[in-house]
């Protein structure tokens, strides 16, 4: 089957905090400007699901460091790309997508700018960095709100994971719901529970990737070419996640679904589980997380 004649998105079973087709391409009636404060690749994300669920481009802005990089978002997007002390002044919302090391630099510039009860919140998307971090250059009560999402972004079917920050309400965080929600779906956590969300699903995709690469690679070693072998990946791939994620299942039961008695299956995986391969990933993720906490400290 083709994709001209599979099901799209818009008649996918989604879940009830995403964006679905009926409220992309028509023009929302928000009242927040939100300025993306550093728009790298995970900004330029940001930016573009906003205008593709109706964000209006006038209420859309960016600071970048380069001014060929002003130009080309500028021109893919139609926004206006300004300098730091123009966002802060001109934004309700400032979502800080700066690299981890260059918060501290960037924070040193943005938050004496920023006015005492001038009731602008800060989205962080920084990896690793807790909302205290942000707060120790902001005026005591500027709400701040951490989200980890993950590259899945760029085709609408991202994770993010959104927390408060101490002076956060449930205003803030369905502002922050608002943003996120057209790149795929949202969940929210304690913030204690963000290294974790890094770990699991902010370096997540990698990991599928690194499998993917794994099994083409078996694919070829069994006699497949290169690219038969990455369709039938990834296509099983797909279909084995909307099955986890529809039939509500638990993925132990849909693994028993296709481990017959004496079967193919089955050697595989105690072959899986004779080299470890379960423990492994606990180690990475604990490796991931632990990182993240590294982070926070080198940054500190």
């Amino acid at each position: 089957m083709t994709g001209s004649d599979r099901a799209t998105g818009s008649n996918r079973a989604t879940g009830s905090n995403r964006a679905t087709g009926s409220n992309r391409g028509t023009e929302r009636d928000s009242s927040a400007t939100v300025a993306v404060v550093g728009a790298g690749k995970i900004g330029e994300v940001l930016l573009s699901g906003l205008l593709r669920s109706g964000w209006p481009a006038g209420r859309l802005l960016a600071t970048v460091r380069r001014s060929d990089r002003a130009d080309e978002l500028a021109e893919r997007y139609g926004i206006r790309v300004i300098d730091t002390a123009t966002a802060v002044t001109s934004a309700d919302v400032l979502a800080i997508s700066v690299k981890p090391q260059d918060a501290s630099t960037l924070m040193d510039e943005l938050g004496p700018m920023i006015e005492p009860g001038s009731g602008k919140l800060i989205i962080t998307l920084c990896a690793g960095l807790p909302t205290g971090f942000f707060a120790k250059w902001l005026p005591d009560g500027t709400p701040v709100v951490r989200v980890m999402t993950n590259t899945p972004a760029l085709v609408d079917e991202a994770m993010s994971a959104i927390s408060p920050g101490a002076y956060a309400t449930g205003e803030h965080l369905a502002l922050a719901e608002e943003m996120f929600a057209p790149l795929g779906r949202t969940i929210r956590v304690p913030e204690s529970q963000q290294d974790a969300v890094t770990a699991l699903s902010g370096s997540g995709p990698a990991y599928f990737y690194y499998l993917v690469e794994a099994m083409t690679d078996a694919g070829i070693l069994l006699g497949l070419p290169r690219q038969v072998a990455h369709d039938l990946i990834v296509q099983t791939a797909i279909g084995s996640a909307i099955m986890l994620r529809d039939s509500g299942e638990h993925p132990v039961k849909l693994r028993e679904a296709v481990t017959s008695p004496a079967g193919t299956t089955i050697n595989a995986i105690r072959e899986l589980e004779n080299h470890g391969v379960r423990a492994a990933l606990l180690s990475a993720l604990e490796a991931a997380r632990d990182r993240a906490r590294e982070i926070a400290g080198e940054q500190a």
